[in-house]
């Protein structure tokens, strides 16, 4: 991806927190292209090592972390700090998707996904945001999905972790942007790793009401992950902004 003088990461560094997924691998590739050197926060090994893999030779490193308690958190930061002695971006992509009827959720599944979806963008964004009013000056960036603004049947657990995110990212937008800290978010539709061909993935149903007729891609959202990431995000704060092929603009 080539990557414009203003929208350099070079000597930035980058943390990356992702709950899984295909396009963790990606995310990480986009920052890392741009120059910043980035450090993983994975749930999982298999995850952290894909990263890693992608990202292959430089300043790069990571661990893995359910963020489930303060020990872990302390691990978390301890394991950072061994390499790196500042912190100018934060990209959580929480998304751990769950999907059930309303009456049918458990308070423990409901709990539970809400720790891993929103508690711990919080504590990530309490742990490096100090750090970054203290040196004046940071990017975050919090990966969403269109759920958080919209209502779909059996969504109401995962859409509400959502939304507290959207939340999350105007309300810290307001009360940082004084700090010189810029917080967005980056919202996502339909996404697949896979090299599926247009025919075939228009066979569904979803893919057909999307306007641009296709799932996003991974690669989609670098471009715009590195501008949020970047000095030159100097006035946009509090902001989503989607990558979605449209699909969030319908009724």
């Amino acid at each position: 991806m080539p990557v414009l003088p203003e929208f350099s990461l070079s000597g930035k560094v980058a943390v990356m927190y992702t709950a899984g997924g295909g396009e963790a691998p990606s995310v990480a590739q986009a920052l890392a292209e741009a120059g910043a050197s980035v450090f993983v926060i994975a749930r999982r090994q298999e995850t952290l090592d894909a990263v890693l893999t992608a990202l292959g030779d430089g300043n790069h490193s990571g661990t893995v972390s359910s963020l489930a308690s303060h020990p872990d958190l302390s691990a978390v930061v301890e394991a950072f700090d061994r390499q790196y002695d500042r912190v100018d971006i934060l990209v959580n992509d929480a998304r751990s998707f769950f999907a059930m009827p309303f009456p049918d959720i458990c308070l423990a599944e409901w709990d539970e996904l809400h720790s891993r979806n929103l508690r711990s963008v919080v504590i990530l964004c309490k742990a490096f945001g100090q750090r970054m009013m203290q040196q004046e000056y940071g990017r975050i960036v919090n990966l969403i999905s269109v759920m958080a603004e919209r209502g779909v049947i059996n969504g109401s657990a995962f859409s509400a972790t959502q939304a507290g995110l959207l939340s999350l990212t105007r309300s810290l937008a307001v009360e940082w942007g004084r700090h010189n800290i810029r917080v967005n978010a980056l919202g996502t539709g339909w996404t697949t790793a896979e090299d599926i061909s247009l025919e075939v993935q228009r066979e569904e149903l979803l893919v057909r009401y999307t306007p641009l007729r296709r799932k996003g891609h991974p690669t989609d959202i670098g471009p715009l992950l590195v501008y949020l990431c970047s000095e030159a995000c100097d006035y946009t704060t509090g902001q989503p902004v989607y990558v979605d092929g449209g699909l969030n603009a319908h009724p």
